[in-house]
């Protein structure tokens, strides 16, 4: 039999139950490879970067990495972080180091309501919610400029000064990306969300950005809210969401509440997009790698799952990514639930039970 399609995908499971995960990832989408009578296949490469590659070699992946990936049709990353690795340099060595010199400027993290899954919501229970994050994924307050100086004065006269950087075309990109988004839901609405009111520069530059881009697109509802106001209004009032847009820092603290909100980090998925597709994208689950857990069957792969399916949509495979999803429902709703859930379900069983479900 023929494959009509084959998408070469580099695996960089990376630390903890990263492991897991992106394992339980590929075996679902796989079953739906196999099913497709030929249409699509998936050629897998799988890279052993991480914080156990850091201990042998003490870089977080190969000196040629970004060579060896940037041919590759997507990347489907675990989570990075270790105790024996300070944060920074797991982050700012792997994942980042990908985000950033593939130029993925846009994270995308929906927050979707599982049938079976609790929310700390009450209103979860009677209205229907649905959002989705987007977030400015190149610059902002993770550009990585700054530094730490003065050391030499002795204890307690270290100064560390750390940059945010907004451009015009850094801010305009997102913030167009989140209208294009918006046409394609049910609410045509965008939230943009700042902290203008105190960062007067950076900030102030993305408002005016917003309000230029908005006049654009006059059939999509708009808003303009501040950070500590949008943390509460994804609590009191989260059915008013539709694309939230913002900076790099304040829309992956929002996304985190969201997925909170949802019932667990688990859950959540996400999309590192080069919408230009000059360099490949990479999608991941939300969640850390979760030290106290790893190697344990505990891992929640739905946020995998669900990430595997925001990369169909990504290959342009919507009816296969809404296959995915369905089954993630099915299964959830019939009650078969890891831990962080309020389940005992295991990695292997919510796996298993994820590829039954993709041929009821």
């Amino acid at each position: 039999m023929t494959t009509l399609r084959t998408f070469r995908i580099a695996a960089i499971p990376a630390d903890g139950i990263g492991k897991e995960v992106v394992a339980a990832g590929r075996q679902v989408l796989d079953a739906l490879a196999a099913d497709s009578a030929g249409a699509f296949a998936f050629d897998w490469q799988e890279f052993d970067w991480g914080c156990e590659y850091y201990a042998r070699t003490g870089k977080m992946m190969a000196d040629d990495g970004l060579d060896q990936l940037k041919d590759f049709d997507a990347i489907y990353f675990g989570a990075v972080g270790w105790p024996t690795v300070p944060d920074d340099v797991s982050l700012w060595g792997l994942r980042l180091k990908i985000c950033q010199n593939f130029d993925q400027w846009a994270n995308v993290r929906p927050v979707h309501f599982l049938p079976g899954v609790v929310s700390p919501l009450r209103k979860a229970d009677d209205t229907e919610l649905d959002w989705v994050v987007v977030r400015e994924n190149s610059e902002g307050e993770y550009a990585g400029l700054g530094g730490r100086n003065l050391s030499g004065r002795g204890p307690g006269g270290e100064v560390a000064v750390q940059s945010s950087l907004f451009t015009e075309v850094g801010c305009e990109r997102i913030i167009r990306f989140a209208f294009d988004l918006a046409r394609t839901r049910s609410r045509r609405k965008v939230s943009s969300v700042t902290k203008s009111n105190a960062q007067q520069y950076g900030m102030v530059l993305w408002d005016d950005v917003f309000k230029r881009v908005a006049a654009e697109y006059p059939d999509v509802e708009t808003e303009s809210v501040l950070v500590d106001a949008m943390s509460a209004k994804f609590v009191l009032k989260p059915e008013d969401l539709s694309v939230v847009v913002a900076s790099n820092l304040n829309a992956d603290i929002l996304s985190d509440l969201g997925s909170a909100l949802a019932g667990s980090l688990g859950l959540a998925a996400s999309a590192n997009l080069n919408p230009e597709r000059r360099f490949p994208s990479m999608f991941e689950p939300v969640h850390g790698s979760a030290p106290d857990i790893a190697g344990q069957g505990l891992a929640n792969p739905i946020g995998a799952v669900g990430s595997a399916a925001l990369m169909l949509e990504h290959f342009g495979l919507p009816d296969q990514a809404a296959c995915l999803n369905k089954a993630i429902e099915t299964v959830t709703g019939a009650g078969t639930l890891t831990r962080d859930v309020g389940g005992t379900a295991s990695t292997d069983e919510v796996t298993k039970n994820l590829i039954d479900a993709l041929n009821p």
